[in-house]
């Protein structure tokens, strides 16, 4: 029982009428008592019989767990060489790959800090982070090094030196950095459990994206949080990982979550449908976390897939980033009914996931995010009076709990307007909790567009558009799409003279920004509309875009 004592609670929604607080209806955690604990110790120290942590799937190469922590002991053991100290902010750069947890696992057990990239960003967004977070060192592939060609970091390279005449400092790789026995006695800073471990970057309530900085403590509770998801039966588990691991979703379940459990997880270095349901049944997977898009597409190419594909392995899906209708739902059962989906609501504020379902009778709650995370306690704010408010009633959902961020990385006004003095989060979702405990999303109060569950925040790309020669104004909104769940689409108010087309506005974002955060449909109007305070009425706008649907 956790040592403050809790006032009476409803058993069936979890909710106490004294302080208006909903409480996870889910069995506590046990966190480690011991301060002096980093992440990386607290993983290898757990006890499973797995014997192949990482396969790669297009190679088929593959590490064993004893592979991947000498690993992790032999470039932690550099890095201390090299002055990495516990504080320091490591920068990694790449693609999925049967490396990207041995990088971090590595950085974490120093106590310094990864920050991660998504390496479809421009060298002009990626140079942004580094401002912000400054690290002392990246580490990324052979083709990403022009990305930080201009950064003057110096750099590890993960796979085989390129001598590519590149003005970049190419200081060591990682295969050579493994090879290295261990220092015997290495003299090990003390971490602390309140230390920053990761800090990816998002775009949180508003405006340009911010570093999250996570402690270890956040991700020991949030490892802790999916071992209890995965209950396991026992028995050998195979999983896919579809996801990015530079995303907190991906960087959770495959780099920190499921070493901790001994399973084997087969790593696409890029998405392809086929590519996934061919690993799928080449390694008998049982449990695959996947995106709503992926998921989609699975009932839409169903009878191509199951002519194509043997997939009888497969045990559970775990959908993320986005609840899933009712129709999506009973279509994936209709065509997989051996398997069962699961629901995952989190935000990377929260490390990941805040909210679950853990078994599909939960799931069948149509349009639930699932119920609070273990530990975890909610309150539901009226947005306008701050009143806290009751079951089945709608108002802006705030968590708090083990796995809450630290705050963002030195921003401390944003922090202060996300997470208040008692700490609490605010998610910027409009929410409410039924008498069963669950939760559901009504709405985003945040302004982001979740394209493919990438996130894409409208003001950045306001941004960019203002600065056009031939833009008076500019509003971006989101865009319903069946496949990809929300793609960014563009108001534009032209400077009088000018007759930019739709397609220039469209290239002259698409020439410096990341792919995912492409303008895709734009409109031009006479004015944007505002409030008084001058903020867009993004809301007005979507009104209009989705009427002529």
């Amino acid at each position: 029982m956790a040592h403050h004592s809790i006032p009476p609670v409803d058993p069936r929604s979890g909710f106490c009428k004294s302080n208006s607080i909903f409480y996870s209806k889910r069995k506590p955690l046990s966190l480690p008592p011991n301060q002096s604990l980093d992440v990386s110790t607290f993983i290898s120290s757990r006890a499973h019989n797995g014997k192949i942590a990482f396969v790669d799937a297009s190679s088929g190469r593959h590490l064993t767990f004893s592979d991947i922590w000498s690993a992790v002991d032999s470039v932690a053991s550099c890095l201390s060489d090299t002055s990495i100290r516990k504080g320091d902010v490591v920068l990694l750069l790449s693609p999925n790959s049967i490396f990207f947890p041995i990088v971090c696992l590595a950085v974490m057990s120093l106590g310094a800090v990864i920050t991660t990239t998504n390496p479809l960003n421009t060298t002009r967004e990626i140079a942004k982070q580094i401002a912000d977070s400054k690290p002392v060192l990246a580490f990324t592939i052979p083709q990403l090094v022009p990305k930080l060609a201009d950064s003057n970091l110096p750099i590890i390279l993960i796979g085989e030196h390129n001598n590519s005449s590149s003005s970049a400092k190419i200081v060591n790789t990682l295969e050579n950095m493994m090879r290295k026995q261990p220092a015997r006695i290495r003299v090990k800073e003390r971490v602390s459990q309140d230390d920053t471990a990761t800090l990816l970057y998002s775009s949180g309530t508003t405006g340009p994206s911010k570093g999250v900085a996570s402690s270890h403590r956040n991700l020991i509770a949030m490892v802790q949080t999916v071992l209890r998801q995965f209950n396991l039966e026992g028995g050998e588990q195979t999983l896919i990982c579809t996801v990015p691991m530079f995303h907190i979703y991906g960087l959770l379940e495959f780099v920190t979550a499921l070493p901790a459990l001994g399973a084997t997880v087969v790593v696409l270095s890029k998405f392809e449908l086929d590519e996934m349901l061919s690993a799928i049944e080449k390694y008998r997977a049982s449990y695959l976390p996947l995106v709503p898009p992926i998921l989609i597409a699975m009932v839409n190419k169903a009878d191509q897939i199951k002519k194509k594909y043997g997939l009888g392995s497969l045990r559970t899906v775990m959908s993320g980033g986005a609840p899933l209708s009712k129709e999506v739902i009973e279509g994936f059962l209709e065509a997989y009914p051996a398997v069962a989906i699961l629901q995952g609501y989190g935000l990377t504020e929260s490390t990941g996931v805040g909210a679950s379902t853990e078994s599909l009778e939960e799931s069948r709650r149509y349009g639930t995010a699932g119920m609070l995370s273990p530990s975890m306690e909610a309150r539901i704010v009226d947005p306008e009076n701050g009143e806290a408010l009751q079951v089945n009633r709608t108002g802006e959902l705030w968590l708090r709990g083990p796995i809450i961020m630290k705050g963002y990385f030195s921003n401390a006004e944003a922090t202060a307007s996300t997470l208040n003095s008692d700490g609490w989060l605010r998610t910027g979702d409009l929410c409410y909790i039924d008498e069963d405990g669950f939760i559901f999303i009504v709405d985003r109060l945040k302004e982001l567009i979740k394209y493919k569950g990438y996130q894409v925040p409208p003001a950045e790309l306001e941004a960019l558009l203002l600065a056009h020669p031939g833009i008076a104004d500019a509003a971006v909104i989101p865009f319903p799409d069946k496949e990809v769940g929300q793609f960014p689409m563009a108001y534009v108010v032209r400077k009088t003279g000018s007759d930019l087309s739709e397609s220039a506005v469209m290239e002259f974002v698409a020439k410096q920004v990341a792919p995912y955060k492409r303008v895709r449909r734009v409109a031009f109007v006479d004015s944007i509309p505002k409030n008084p305070s001058g903020k867009i009425l993004r809301k007005d706008l979507i009104k209009l875009a989705t009427s002529r649907l």
